[in-house]
C-alpha cells in the first residue's frame, strides 16, 4: 500500500504500525490483491485489505480485454465502495460480512479495509460442500433477500449479477446459439418484471462463502456486483457453482424447498408485508429462466462449456420455447 492508504488504515484501527502478513488473492485481471495485514497497538490484530490498481490494460485470463470490461471492473469497485458505505450495515448476523473499517479512493486506486472473517470465526473455505452446507449458505441467502426485498437499490447496479446482459454485449455477440442469442432480451425482460425485486449478491458462488469451524454458519464476500433483481439468479447460480449437471437436476427441488422455507421464515421475522406464498410461486417459476439467463453468459464467454444434452441445454430450450410462445 502507498503511505496515504497506510495512514488510513492506522487511523481506521488505532494501530501504531501496520504490517503485511500475507497475500491471500490476486484480483480478477491483474486489477490488485487482497492481502491481510498485521496490527499493532490498535483495537484488532488483524485486517483484510483489498487494495484495487487499475492497469492501463488489464490482462484478461483468456485473452479478451476491451475497453467495455475495464470500465465494468472499474464500476464494479465503485458499486462495492457504494455498498460497504450505505447498504452493509443493513446486514445482520443472519447474513453475515465483513465489517467494513475504512473506504478510500483516487484516480487509479480503491482502498477497503475490512474485519477479517478469520479471525472472527469464519476460517473455512470449501471446495465442495455436504448438502447440510449448501443449506447453510442458502440461508444467507434467504435472509440477505428478505432483508433488502423492497428496497430501491440508490447508489449500486440497477441490475445486479456480473453476468447481466446489458453489461455482456461482447459475450451475447459470440454466441452461436441462435435461437438462445434472439432470446436473450426477453429472459432479462422477464426476470426483471417480476414483482418481487431485492437486492442478489450477484457473485453467490461458494468461493464467496466463509465458514465457521463446524460448518453451521457462514460468511459472504465480495459485493462487487450486487445490485437489484429477483434473488432467485443467486439461487440458481449459487447450486451451479456447488453441483455437477446431473446433482443439479437430481437436487433441485429438495435445494429450493429448503431455501423458500427459510425466505418465509426471514420474512415473517422482519414482519415483511409481501405474501411468501406469490413470492415462491413467481421466483419457481423464474428459476429456469434465471438459470439460462447465466447459460446464455457462459455459452458465450466460454463456447462448448456445456454438454449439448446437459441439463443447462435441455432447460435453455425449454425456456427459450416457452418464452416464444408466450
Amino acid at each position: 500500500m502507498n503511505e496515504h492508504f497506510n495512514a488510513i488504515t492506522r487511523r481506521a484501527t488505532g494501530a501504531e504500525e501496520i504490517f503485511k502478513i500475507e497475500d491471500i488473492q490476486t484480483l480478477w485481471g491483474g486489477y490488485g490483491m487482497i492481502m491481510r495485514y498485521g496490527l499493532k497497538g490498535g483495537d484488532r490484530h488483524r485486517v483484510v485489505v483489498k487494495h484495487v490498481r487499475l492497469p492501463d490494460h488489464g490482462l484478461h485470463p483468456r485473452g479478451r480485454n476491451t475497453d467495455l470490461s475495464h470500465q465494468r471492473k472499474i464500476r464494479s469497485y465503485q458499486m462495492e465502495t457504494v455498498w460497504y458505505r450505505d447498504w452493509a450495515a443493513l446486514c445482520d448476523n443472519s447474513c453475515r460480512i465483513p465489517q467494513c473499517l475504512a473506504l478510500a479512493s483516487s484516480a487509479d486506486e480503491f482502498l477497503i479495509v475490512l474485519e477479517d472473517l478469520d479471525a472472527s470465526g469464519f476460517p473455512i473455505r470449501k471446495g465442495a460442500v455436504s448438502m447440510a452446507e449448501m443449506q447453510v449458505c442458502l440461508q444467507w441467502l434467504a435472509n440477505f433477500h428478505a432483508t433488502f426485498m423492497g428496497k430501491v437499490p440508490a447508489g449500486l447496479w440497477p441490475v445486479g449479477t456480473y453476468w447481466h446482459l446489458e453489461t455482456r454485449p461482447d459475450e451475447l455477440a459470440v454466441l452461436t446459439d441462435i435461437p438462445l442469442k434472439e432470446a436473450a432480451a426477453r429472459i432479462d425482460r422477464k426476470l426483471r418484471a417480476s414483482p418481487y425485486q431485492t437486492f442478489v449478491h450477484g457473485d453467490a458462488k461458494l468461493a464467496n462463502f466463509c465458514f465457521s469451524g463446524n460448518g453451521q454458519q457462514v460468511a459472504a464476500v465480495d459485493f462487487q456486483y450486487v445490485g437489484g433483481g429477483c434473488g432467485i439468479k443467486d439461487v440458481a447460480y449459487f447450486i451451479g457453482s456447488c453441483l455437477d449437471e446431473d446433482d443439479c437436476e437430481r437436487y433441485e427441488v429438495v435445494l429450493l424447498d429448503w431455501y423458500f422455507a427459510r425466505l418465509q421464515e426471514a420474512l415473517g421475522i422482519r414482519k415483511s408485508p409481501i405474501d411468501p406464498v406469490a413470492l415462491e410461486e413467481d421466483w419457481r417459476a423464474l428459476y429456469p429462466v434465471a438459470w439460462t439467463d447465466f447459460h446464455r453468459f457462459m455459452k458465450g464467454w466460454s463456447p462448448g462449456y456445456y454438454k449439448p444434452q446437459g441439463y443447462s441445454e435441455r432447460l435453455a430450450r425449454e425456456v427459450v420455447a416457452q418464452l416464444a410462445g408466450e
